[in-house]
């Protein structure tokens, strides 16, 4: 971050009507100042768009399925804006998922209008143009001029790039003027500015929508999701690599450290992680969203580590493993792991077209009540405990330890399509495209009287990214080992090389 004191002389900063209030910081600048420093001055370099070739087809194609649930009607979805951190700072900046899946656009402040017509619609992009050498917001302007934070793609260039319509952000306003009482399509929640431009549009329905047309990946999807699962399991190396580094280490924050080490992988090949990883070593395993990772790591410990890399086109990977630290598996750990592995299989072979969304969540929950209750923790069958019936007595009892569903669609979000109705998601079934994860895991917590004291503070989940297609499934992040004795010969192997780039 630049301190505003170091040198009066290079740093100069106004606040203009873009930005946040005056900082008690700011330099004033004089008239003369202010055409000194907008003088002389050739065109900044260009800003080549980091669109990836090809994605562009599908997202016209993306489009063209949405114009078909809105006939006559505009539509309107908008990337959003920065959010504020602290003042004059800002949290990073990430695009709403459905106006990217809708363009290949990531920038703030940019906005899709799809006006209709009478085949369909037009589709128009309106982007922010920063401010360039010879206006006085180059230098001035935190948030849109490019000496602060760097220059954006031209209008043309994104045209050319993202094969789509290109307009000014100024423009907005004015396009939009005829449509102002019109009951337009819009994606509401994301930028106010856009919301009060078109007041009675509502943004429900276009959400809905949205997230439903989303649950099915073309092949574009598919193969982003795959590389964001390639970067992942090289990100599961580093950790693995790092290991021996931190064990019983009480001078550093172990799980911070691993969390570190996956993250410059994630801005390495990527965006950035596509959720805030979980790192938790020993009981801290046993806390679902573990967001702290300031523990120590310890040997004898599992380690689970839930993570996954975003790429640059905003699709992540979600994977889980649990490893443990020193390589050596416990009699109770394998024990659990094992019984984790085989519910993780039974959920696998459930994952076809036209099976029930739920189907390898009931496959994965009927093995690890079984265990369960063969080891005498479980009080009633896995068939009573899985009863269809959760008003059966004994029904559901296995939830103390598993606590969670067995799956979650995946895409553009972690937590996929959320505002699909029930009865295309939840209640639906399975078809070519989708991607969902399989993740069952048990999870004995430390004061739980339940469960034998040998047990209690254990915590194994296995997660991976399946994609359903029209014959076997596709494992996206099936080069991580699940096999215990193959994950502890994994960590042996990446232990014994140098870290990869």
């Amino acid at each position: 971050m630049t301190d505003d004191f170091e040198d009066e002389t290079t740093v100069l900063s106004e606040t203009t009507s873009e930005d946040t209030a005056s900082t008690s910081y700011d330099i004033p600048m004089a008239e003369h100042l202010r055409a000194a420093v907008a003088s002389q001055w050739a065109p900044a370099p260009p800003m080549p768009h980091p669109a990836r070739p090809g994605g562009a087809a599908y997202a016209a194609r993306r489009r063209e399925s949405l114009s078909v649930q809105f006939p006559g009607q505009l539509v309107v979805v908008a990337s959003g804006t920065l959010k504020t951190r602290a003042n004059d700072t800002e949290f990073p900046y990430r695009a709403s998922s459905s106006f990217t899946w809708l363009t290949g656009e990531t920038e703030p402040d940019a906005v899709l209008v799809m006006t209709p017509t009478a085949t369909g619609h037009d589709s128009t992009l309106y982007l922010r143009e920063y401010a360039q050498p010879g206006e006085a917001t180059y230098f001035t302007s935190r948030t849109h001029g490019a000496v602060w934070v760097g220059n954006v793609p031209n209008l043309a260039d994104t045209t050319a790039v993202l094969k789509l319509s290109t307009r000014p952000l100024d423009a907005l306003a004015h396009d939009l003027e005829p449509f102002r009482d019109a009951d337009a399509a819009v994606l509401t929640g994301f930028d106010a500015s856009v919301d009060a431009l078109l007041p009675r549009g509502s943004g429900e329905r276009v959400g809905q929508v949205l997230d439903e047309l989303r649950l099915v990946k073309d092949e574009w999807e598919i193969a982003r999701l795959q590389a964001a699962c390639d970067a992942t399991a090289r990100g599961f190396a580093d950790v693995a690599r790092e290991l021996p580094n931190v064990i019983g280490r009480t001078d550093i924050r172990g799980e911070r450290w691993l969390e570190g080490t996956f993250w410059r992988r994630a801005r390495l090949e990527g965006n950035q992680v596509g959720y805030g990883s979980i790192v938790g070593a020993g009981s801290h395993g046993t806390v679902l969203h573990w967001w702290r990772n300031h523990g120590t790591i310890e040997a004898g410990q599992l380690l689970l580590a839930d993570m996954g890399v975003e790429t640059d086109e905003l699709y992540t990977a979600d994977v889980t493993r649990t490893m443990p630290v020193d390589g050596t598996w416990t009699p109770d750990q394998l024990r659990v792991y094992r019984a984790v592995q085989e519910a993780q299989a039974a959920g696998l072979a459930e994952v076809k077209p036209g099976a029930d969304f739920l189907a390898p969540h009931r496959a994965a929950m009927w093995v690890l009540a079984d265990h369960l209750h063969s080891w005498g923790i479980l009080p009633v069958t896995a068939e009573v405990s899985c009863a269809d019936d959760p008003e059966q007595p004994g029904a559901g009892l296995h939830r103390r330890y598993t606590l969670h569903g067995t799956s979650h669609m995946l895409g553009i979000d972690v937590h996929d399509c959320a505002l699909a109705r029930n009865e295309v998601y939840r209640d639906g079934t399975l078809a070519t495209g989708h991607v969902l994860t399989v993740e069952p895991g048990l999870y004995f917590q430390v004061h739980d009287l339940s469960v034998p004291a040998e047990l209690r503070g254990l915590a194994v989940r296995i997660e991976d990214d399946v994609a359903v297609t029209d014959g076997e499934p596709i494992n996206l992040s099936g080069g991580l080992p699940r096999d215990p004795d193959e994950v502890t010969a994994w960590m042996r192997e990446v232990q014994g090389t140098p870290a990869v780039p």
